[in-house]
This record gives C-alpha cells, structure tokens and sequence, in this order.
C-alpha cells in the first residue's frame, strides 16, 4: 500500500511540474447583425457564432462578456471609481467622484440577453455583470466545432469610457465592445476579467456583420466594407439603397482579428490612400477648422508605416482606419478611435502613431491585456518613441528617443507611488501608478534590454518576436525565451528585477585617482538592481573611448551597439558594492568620463554618473 501511495503522489507531482503542452489557441467565426434605431440609442442584435476549441480539454461551460453593462450606477466599474477617489482614471472621475454615478437610466449602458442556444438546444446562462457564464447543452471536445445563435438588445451608453453616445466632439455613436463576445480560453483557463476600466482579451476570430441604420449615417469601421457603392461616404458615384425604414444596411468582413469596432456620424467625411508596400489608410472624421490636422497627417501617416513594417515586421492587414471617436483614444482590429481636434500636428500624428502601434503590439501579438498589460501599452509606446523620434525629430540633439521617458520614470520614483508592473491591470490602487508601471516601466523594459544586449541585437529579438508569435498569444516567458535564445545570456534576472519589483538602478562614480601614466577610477552600486555598466571617456583630441564592465549574471557579455566599438573588461559579480579599474589616459589627456554617455540606464541618481576633469592651474 505505502509502494502505491509512494507511486500516486510521484505521478501527481510529475505531473504538477510538467512542461506546458503543445501550443494551440482557440477561434471564433461571427456572423452578426443589428438594427439601430439611431434617434433612441438603441439596437436590435442577433449573432451566430461558430466556435473551435484546439485546446486539450473538454469545456462544458464557455463565458461571454457583456462590457456595456459596466456603465451605470453601483457596477463594479462605479464602485472602483469611486473607491479611488482622486487617485482613479481621470476620464471616469471629476473631483473624486465618479461619473458613472450620476448616469440617468435612460442613459445607462445594457446588453440584454434574450436567449442563446448551442446547436439549436437553449442554454442556461447566468449573468454577472459584465461576465455571462454559459451551461451547455453538451460539452465541446478537443478539436471540435460548436454553433451558438443568440438574440439581444442594448441601450448604447452615455459616453464616460471608450464606448457610448454622443462623445465630447459631437460624435454621435463609438460602438466598442458592444456586442456579446466569447472570452479567451488558453493554458491559463478562461480569461473571465470583470470590466472595469482596463483592457481586453479575446481569441482570434473572423467577423461578417451587417449594419442596418439611418440611410444619413456614415460609418467607420475596422474591416473591409463589402458594399461601398450602397452607403454614403466611400463612393462619390454610390447610390444609398435603402429599406422600407429608410436605412442603409452596411456590410463588413473582417479575418483573423480579436475584435470588430465601428463607429457612426451623420457629419463624417471619408477620406483614404494607399501606402507604399503598406494598407489602405481610412481617415473618418467630421471636416471642420477644428480637424484641419488631419489632412497634412498623411504623408507622416504613410512614413509612419514604412518605419514600423521595417523596424519591426509587416503589417497584416489590409486596411487601418482612424475614427474621431470615443474618449480619448483606443485601439482596435484595424482601427484606432480617438479625439480628433488636436491643437498641433505633432499631437494628433502621436496619438495615431501610439494607438497604430498597438496593431503590432495588441491585436497582431496579441498578449493578454488584463494580466501583463506593460508588454502591450510599454511595448507600443516604445515604439511610439521611435517613430515620433524619427518623424519629429526634437530641435535639440538627443541622445536617444527615450530621453523624455525616462526623466519622467525618474520623476516619478521619487514620489514613492510606484507599484510593480506584474500586477494585473485592474487591480493597481492609483491610476498614475498604472500608468508608470504599465506604459513607462514597460517601455524601458526594452530600453534597458537594448543597454544590457546592445541596440543591433535588440533590433533582430523585436523582428523575430513579431515573425514567430503574429496572430498569436504569446507570454512574457515567449518574449524572454527569443531573447535569450539569440543573444545567448541569461536574462532572467533583469526580467524579475524590472516586471515584479519596484527596486531601482543607482550606479556613481565614487573616486577618481590619477597616475603618470594611467587613472584609476572606482564605480559604486547604490541601487538594488544590477546592471551592466558602459563607461566612456572624453579625451583632450575630442575622441571618445569606450568600455564596458559586464555583469555576472548576463553569462555572455555583448559584442556590439550604438556607441561604437568598446573594450570588455573584467566582469562585475553583482554581489559587488564597488568595481575599481584603470585606463591608460592621464589627467591631462582626458576632458571628462562617465557612465553611460548614451544615457539609456534608467540610473535613478545621475548627478554622480558623470565626472569632469579640471586641471590643475598652473602658479605664476
């Protein structure tokens, strides 16, 4: 007996630490159609929905998320609001307190579920909040099809977030996240966030959704419109054909994305045009003094592609369309919603480029938002950097396109609210915390990755990140497996210190002793995260001579970046407070040295990373 126990419990455990299985992911084929009555806010829907489970397991429940039903007094989302106070999204709060209190009835979001049914057999389901959990009639095996029909209303919501009627620039309708959608099911289980203000996870999914609204409206939309020569706005020679309610059924498919957003207006103009060896760019937007930007943003818009195709990997699709809509600005399949009455090119050119960058970042690789959100928005606002570093260029020479960023993350450590980037998106306590921990820390996750692996290795781990996890769903622990793959170091280490603490780098130079033939200089470590160091000296001629003090824990040190060629020395163990070395320059061969004349360490102290040489005055 104590043999079979002794059997069981090594099989468990066996088991318990087994490696993951064979990747796989899930899909979805929708085929929707809604009625709007524009002039109430309100529509009709029924979908179809087509679901493939590739997983390994057998489901016998399957979830839905009904986002809308977030926007009304006393939900979740309005608790949170207003258990935040002053330290909540600005966009969801005035004063501390919360705008979803005083939401009217009539004005209140809703997703009212009539019925749904897996191959025509009628399902239990039960409803908690923005979350439907759904009892079926038989389980969906492995490698298996099933088909749900379902029937709803809804009451498009006064806009607070994203969503809703009516937004601040006169748009009439933001329709996101307005339909029942299936939740994501991967190794992790099904991804059953509640919504309360953050972001998305779905499978990817191919869409056929018809739009039967005022024959006035024009739509904006993230997919191909099947029928341009019926609706107003994409043909000049369209004839709008209409039905005996006086409205114009728009017809839109769209392939292998995670969601289909839209958006509607009476007074949008449609602009489009091709970019070289890129997609067809839409721009949807009301004509006005107040949107005069738009139209001198396309040849940025058109670079704008190019540099992204070529700097990280091509863009899928066949189309992106820019939509004035929603509250600020949100990113979806093949369509960003965002305000559009800018005050300067360069602000609406960097809104576009940041929410144009989630299609690689959000929707192409399509990590899960809710739990590692710092690998989507830091991600993207990395790029962001680049390209309006490269577009716009800054009237003063910078050393790098991350100099802005990472003054601000200094900043902001001083304040001692920041929180680790590991925690799930939802659940940070203050919004501004959410906001260094997701977009900044995330950010200069890959600022400070290109420091330790060198700017020309960090370029090729981005290409092949995007060439083996597009369309996707990839981890962390696939991003660090590419990376330490190519450069050959361990890397573990940076990825614990920077993702689930809120320890910081503070490096000095401690002494500088000079010799007749040589100096001698001592660094200290003052923070708790090790880094490797790049040290640079100013000679007198001008010319600048680089080392480098690799860490012990990288393995392999790296062998190339932008600072030109350098001179490895002996590592430093990071057990080590202090590192001493000598180079062959004397005091009056040398104009200053120096830690990091890049300046891509996030060094929280720098006042002591620099040290110029004064000689001595010469008595007369």
């Amino acid at each position: 007996m104590m043999k079979l126990f002794s059997l069981i419990l090594t099989l468990a455990f066996m088991t318990f630490y087994a490696q993951q299985g064979p990747y796989y992911q899930q899909f979805a084929n929708y085929k929707i159609d809604v009625d709007v009555d524009a002039a109430n806010f309100t529509y009709q829907g029924k979908q179809e929905l087509t679901y493939t489970n590739n997983s390994p397991d057998e489901l016998k429940v399957v979830y839905f998320n009904l986002y809308w039903n977030a926007f009304k007094s006393g939900s979740m989302m309005d608790q949170r609001v207003s258990g935040q106070g002053k330290n909540g999204d600005s966009r969801l709060q005035q004063n501390g307190i919360s705008r979803l209190s005083s939401i009217s009835k009539e004005e209140e979001g809703a997703q009212n579920i009539h019925f749904i049914k897996q191959n025509g057999k009628n399902l239990k389901f039960e409803i908690q909040e923005t979350v439907m959990k759904v009892e079926l009639a038989e389980p969906i095996k492995p490698n298996s099809k099933t088909t749900f029909t379902m029937q709803w209303d809804a009451v498009i919501p006064m806009q607070i977030r994203r969503s809703g009627r009516n937004n601040r620039e006169g748009i009439d309708m933001t329709m996101t996240q307005w339909f029942p959608k299936i939740a994501e099911y991967d190794y992790d289980g099904w991804a059953t966030f509640d919504y309360v203000g953050r972001e998305f996870h779905a499978p990817f999914a191919n869409f056929d959704v018809s739009i039967s609204i005022d024959k006035d409206y024009v739509i904006g939309a993230g997919g191909t419109l099947m029928n341009p020569d019926e609706v107003k706005g994409y043909q000049t020679d369209a004839v709008v054909k209409t039905n005996s309610q006086n409205k114009a059924t728009w017809r839109w498919t769209a392939k292998n994305m995670l969601d289909f957003a839209w958006a509607a207006d009476r007074d949008y103009s449609v602009d489009a045009f091709t970019v070289v060896d890129g997609p067809k760019v839409y721009l949807v937007y009301q004509k006005s003094e107040k949107t005069l930007f738009w139209e001198q943003s396309k040849p940025y818009i058109e670079k704008y592609f190019q540099l992204m195709n070529a700097t990280f990997g091509r863009y899928v699709y066949p189309s992106y369309s820019f939509i004035q809509a929603g509250d600020g600005g949100m990113e979806y399949g093949m369509c960003t919603m965002i305000l559009g009455e800018a005050k300067k090119l360069e602000d609406l050119c960097g809104l576009m480029f940041h929410e144009g960058s989630h299609s690689w970042f959000q929707q192409i690789i399509a990590t899960n938002e809710s739990m590692k959100p710092w690998m989507d928005e830091g991600f993207t606002s990395y790029a962001e950097s680049i390209a309006m570093n490269r577009l716009f260029p800054p009237q003063q020479s910078m050393p790098n396109p991350f100099v802005g960023t990472l003054e601000n993350y200094r900043k902001f450590v001083k304040s001692g609210k920041e929180e680790p980037a590991v925690w799930l998106g939802d659940h940070h306590d203050d919004g501004r915390a959410y906001t260094f921990s997701t977009y900044v820390k995330g950010e200069l996750f890959l600022v400070q990755l290109g420091y330790i692996v060198g700017e020309p290795m960090l370029s090729s781990i981005m290409k092949e990140y995007y060439q083996q996890w597009k369309l996707k769903h990839p981890s962390d622990r696939d991003f660090l497996h590419i990376a330490q793959k190519m450069s050959g170091m361990d890397l573990k280490w940076f990825h614990h210190y920077w993702i689930n603490t809120t320890k910081t780098i503070d490096y000095g130079i401690k002494e500088v002793s000079f010799g007749e033939k040589s100096t001698t200089i001592t660094l200290v470590n003052k923070g708790s995260v090790p880094m490797p160091i790049d040290f640079s000296v100013l000679t007198k001629d001008k010319k600048v001579v680089n080392y480098q003090i690799p860490l012990n824990l990288t393995r392999v040190w790296k062998n190339k970046d932008i600072n030109g060629n350098f001179t490895s020395l002996d590592y430093w163990s990071w057990t080590q407070k202090e590192y001493t070395f000598t180079i062959p320059y004397t005091k009056d061969q040398l104009l200053a040295l120096g830690i990091d004349f890049s300046q891509r360490l996030a060094d929280v102290n720098m006042e002591d990373n620099f040290y110029e040489v004064k000689l001595d005055k010469v008595s007369k």
